[in-house]
């Protein structure tokens, strides 16, 4: 797998272990369920909800290994705790601008827990990894698929 840190925020990590609960304690059991009573229906090759239900546990049972192993490399950081609120590190909370003087807000959080809509950019992502370590007046340069751009630190804030 991956050698690098997968950074996490403690609210993505409680998503993740949320959703692994969800799924572990509720969903399959309940799947498990419908699954043996229409194995006893006889004739499974024809059993809808036989089928469904196996290729549905299945589908679980990957989502459930992927989250295991998410958790399990999870490092847990807090950004409230961040000493050093000069810089963009993991959990600040960015403004930039680019060349035509659009300001945007992003928050570096885990890839874990990105989400473009929202404003919440993974820490390894292109422009994450070119803000990592600016000071507000920074200009970067971020290579995106549609084309270089640059951008200037506009203020850094921590939660």
């Amino acid at each position: 797998m991956n050698d690098r840190p997968n950074y996490i925020t403690p609210a993505g990590y409680a998503a993740l272990k949320a959703e692994y609960d969800q799924l572990f304690g509720h969903e399959r059991p309940k799947l498990v369920d419908t699954i043996a009573w229409a194995a006893g229906n006889g004739d499974r090759s024809e059993n809808g909800d036989y089928i469904y239900g196996r290729k549905r546990l299945r589908e679980i049972d990957r989502r459930l290994g992927f989250l295991a192993r998410r958790m399990k490399a999870a490092k847990v950081v807090d950004p409230t705790r961040q000493e050093d609120r000069s810089g963009v590190y993991f959990g600040a909370c960015v403004t930039i601008a680019d060349e035509d003087d659009n300001h945007r807000t992003l928050t570096l959080v885990g890839d874990d827990e990105a989400d473009a809509g929202k404003g919440l950019v993974g820490w390894n992502a292109p422009l994450a990894r070119a803000l990592r370590g600016a000071r507000i007046g920074n200009l970067r340069r971020v290579t995106l698929p549609a084309g270089e751009r640059e951008y200037e630190v506009i203020a850094i804030t921590y939660p």
